[in-house]
């Protein structure tokens, strides 16, 4: 069994961060979402990866590599535009040959894992297994309809009146049934192969569509709330680790990852919470839920419920909270309370101003 591992994609909810960075490759309890998917087919037992690659086609693969660090083999597969889930399919025709596949999101996050998924697949092989999950706002979602046995009957995208609160969540096992069904299909109104419209094509065939209902946590990290949440998520699940220095005016309190050359002075962290290698923390309190990436400063602040990509500094703040702030951000305090505000923001940028 071969995976089909998405990592293309704009990244447009997580602007501006995604101006400049792969979304795939923003850090969750400071490792890449990305490794966490890769890590979820290898403990499956699927080892053999075709990785979809768009604009940021360089970054991810320096990332990955050849994929050996995960005990996997990886073949880069480009895509030249983000054409939908089913165009993909389409351009890793070559590397799935014959053989059933996994598709997975690669922005994903399943608490878990796949491998009952895939270990069920492989025992009743099914033409494609959907996974789905009950969600309060299935309109924002492709959208399943199930008959009592859980057939799955019909698919809608982004449905204005949903049959169920049943949404897809970004993984899909498949037969080689689904590449007839995808060159049968035509783009969407948003002008994209959808997937959904390809099972809807199989299932209109009467090949046999099943779906697996899951219970435990899944979330679309697609924007900064779900990112936040995820990483609240992970981080409740770490084990305390004190590989850096910590002088005798601060306190470590819970469980607190903390890297190697880490420096923690005067300051107090409350976990669970990250501090990457390399970075200094100083008069400061880093609360819980907080990730904050290798060769950072933080400085006369607090922060909180954040995530701090890599070689930033955060000084003279106050109280930062619920936050994602980028890599080689500088943040600082003004000397003075201003009459006005001076801001320099990227494209798509929202920001919150109190009166």
């Amino acid at each position: 069994m071969k995976a089909l591992l998405l990592a293309g994609g704009t990244g447009s909810r997580l602007r501006p961060i995604t101006h400049t960075s792969a979304k795939q490759l923003v850090p969750v309890a400071n490792k890449p979402v990305l490794f966490y998917g890769i890590e979820s087919l290898a403990a499956a037992g699927i080892t053999d990866i075709g990785v979809i690659v768009g604009d940021t086609a360089d970054e991810i693969r320096a990332a990955i590599g050849d994929g050996s660090s995960f005990g996997v083999t990886v073949t880069y597969i480009p895509q030249e535009r983000p054409l939908g889930l089913a165009h993909a399919v389409l351009v890793a025709r070559d590397f799935l040959a014959q053989e059933d596949f996994v598709m997975y999101l690669g922005d994903n996050f399943i608490v878990g894992g796949i491998g009952e998924l895939v270990d069920k697949f492989r025992a009743e092989r099914p033409d494609a297994d959907i996974l789905l999950t009950r969600v309060s706002d299935p309109g924002a979602f492709g959208v399943a309809e199930l008959d009592a046995t859980g057939r799955v009957v019909r698919l809608e995208e982004k449905p204005p009146v949903p049959a169920s609160d049943l949404a897809l969540v970004g993984v899909y096992l498949f037969t080689p049934a689904i590449h007839e069904a995808v060159r049968a299909i035509e783009p969407s109104g948003r002008g994209e192969l959808e997937i959904t419209d390809a099972i809807q094509e199989m299932i209109t065939r009467g090949l046999t569509v099943r779906s697996t209902v899951i219970t435990g946590y899944w979330k679309d990290t697609g924007n900064v709330a779900d990112m936040l949440e995820v990483n609240r998520t992970v981080l409740d699940t770490i084990e305390s680790c004190l590989q850096g220095e910590v002088d005798e005016s601060s306190e470590i309190v819970g469980r607190v990852r903390l890297g190697h050359g880490a420096r923690v002075r005067r300051s107090r962290i409350v976990g669970p919470a990250v501090i990457g290698a390399g970075t200094s923390v100083t008069d400061s309190y880093v609360g819980p839920s907080t990730s904050v990436a290798n060769d950072c400063v933080i400085e006369g602040s607090e922060i909180e419920f954040s995530i701090v990509l890599a070689d930033s500094a955060i000084m003279g703040v106050g109280r930062i909270e619920a936050s994602l702030i980028g890599k080689n951000v500088q943040v600082t305090g003004a000397r003075s309370t201003p009459q006005a505000h001076r801001l320099v923001l990227g494209d798509h940028s929202e920001v919150r101003i109190t009166p």
